[in-house]
């Protein structure tokens, strides 16, 4: 990843109802959601959700698929996963870190 990837897709997260649905998405796993359902449990309009998942793929974050005649927006978790390594590529000066790990989801 490079510098002006990782401005935007930082800059697409630094807006609260971004943060939010990309956040849902990512609870959603890979099966992703349909704007309608996403719209529904977030409490926002149609057009406003639109916005944001534009802005959102603009930034690599989200993915859509078509499903028929719905749309399925997926985090794109590997773009997630670069940006991490992105900002912490020079942790600790090279040297290996205490890092404590994230808990495991599967107790979640």
């Amino acid at each position: 990843m490079d510098e002006q990837t990782a401005v935007a897709a930082l800059a697409a997260l630094a807006q609260g109802m971004r943060l939010r649905v990309f956040r849902a998405l990512v609870g959603a796993g890979p099966e992703g959601m349909i704007p309608g359902v996403l719209a529904a449990s977030l409490g926002v309009h149609a057009s406003t959700l639109s916005f944001h998942l534009k802005e959102l793929m603009h930034a690599g974050l989200v993915s859509q698929q078509r499903d028929g005649r719905n749309l399925i927006y997926r985090a794109s978790l590997a773009q997630m996963n670069a940006l991490l390594a992105y900002l912490t590529a020079h942790c600790c000066q090279g040297m290996a870190c205490d890092i404590t790990a994230a808990p495991d989801c599967s107790t979640c």
